[in-house]
């Protein structure tokens, strides 16, 4: 089979990879239909996560068929139309238990196109999948669902639920890419008094005025003195930042009010200062996280039900043999305008998988 294989940092490959096949029990393997790039993926290109070991096959969001499963799986069965979350969980340590999924002791949280095959290939091989893999409501396109993988579950849970959104508050996002777009869809089911975005690209600012924010603010411009004006100087409730970089994250620290948030989201490859010169005195609660997908199979009714902007966010699409260049467009969103990049769709050969 094809698989989008990471060779180190700035090298990768559309090429021949080791078929995906049923390597315990507990395993399914699902024929890829439609993937999505992310953030996370340029970070790993970019050298920034050295867990991920060169020859990995990227990717950690699809959806796609089950073709074959283990003889321990019992949620779903060859042929059902599923979504491949981006974290897996085995369901018995103690972290899952508590539905910290992405803290999984048992060999699961963080592991597809990071320490295992991940989903940018024809076929993945998903562990645990009666809790990693959630079947699809019929009504539900396969572009739309696919964001629910990842962006849309980490925008909610470390964004908006992390940082304690409550009815009433201020609320700043500070960088509009897509995860951050999605914690504006998701902050406002919480019903937040004003939403500010704030990101450096126009065009990402104008899709932040679409899917809910009531005002936006160039980066580059002082977003701390509208935020002043705007709350009579005081500062924001809740403050999520969702670019990674060092300047967007001391950028919140400032916006944020005594006593409020800040939601760390943001892939973060680089040091960063915390002013506890400034903030010990300040009464903050700060917040970082990955995912745990606990929210995933409430994301998949609302979606369902056409309770989320999902197909606004994405921009761009190809076919699954055209990875690299749509790792181009999506690298390159200042200048392409790239959202959200869905590639697939189009039909493949079933493989031959053993079973366990």
């Amino acid at each position: 089979m094809k698989g989008y294989v990471f060779h180190g940092p700035g090298q990768s490959a559309w090429q021949d990879v080791p078929d995906a096949t049923i390597e315990e029990p507990t395993d399914a393997i699902v024929r890829v239909d439609v993937v999505t790039l992310c953030g996370t993926d340029l970070h790993i290109l970019k050298g920034d996560v050295p867990d991920v070991r060169p020859g990995t096959v990227l990717g950690h969001e699809a959806v796609g068929e089950i073709v074959e499963t283990g003889r321990e799986v019992h949620g779903v069965r060859p042929g059902d139309r599923v979504l491949v979350s981006c974290i897996t969980a085995c369901g018995r340590c103690s972290p899952c238990r508590e539905r910290a999924y992405s803290q999984c002791r048992g060999g699961g949280g963080w592991t597809l196109g990071h320490l295992i095959d991940g989903t940018q290939a024809e076929y993945v091989r998903v562990p645990f999948a009666d809790l990693s893999v959630h079947p699809l409501p019929g009504a539900l396109e396969a572009k739309d669902a696919v964001l629910l993988a990842d962006i849309f579950p980490t925008a909610f849970e470390v964004g908006v639920l992390g940082g304690r959104v409550r009815p009433g508050d201020f609320v700043v996002v500070v960088g509009a890419g897509p995860v951050g777009l999605a914690a504006i869809a998701t902050a406002r089911l919480l019903s937040p008094r004003h939403i500010l975005a704030v990101d450096l690209a126009t065009p990402r600012l104008e899709a932040a005025r679409q899917l809910g924010a009531d005002a936006v603010a160039d980066a580059r411009e002082a977003p701390e003195d509208l935020v002043r004006d705007l709350t009579d100087g005081l500062g924001a409730d809740v403050a999520i930042e969702a670019v990674g970089a060092p300047e967007s994250f001391e950028l919140c620290t400032r916006l944020v009010r005594p006593g409020g948030h800040l939601a760390n989201v943001g892939v973060h490859g680089k040091p960063v200062t915390l002013h506890l010169e400034s903030l010990w005195s300040r009464n903050l609660t700060l917040t970082t996280g990955l995912v745990d997908t606990s929210s995933t199979p409430t994301l998949l009714r609302m979606a369902a039900a056409g309770r989320l902007p999902t197909a606004s966010l994405v921009t761009h699409t190809f076919p699954l043999d055209r990875l690299e260049e749509a790792y181009d467009v999506f690298a390159h969103a200042a200048e392409t305008g790239a959202l959200k990049v869905v590639l697939g769709g189009e039909q493949h050969e079933l493989v031959a998988v053993q079973p366990a």
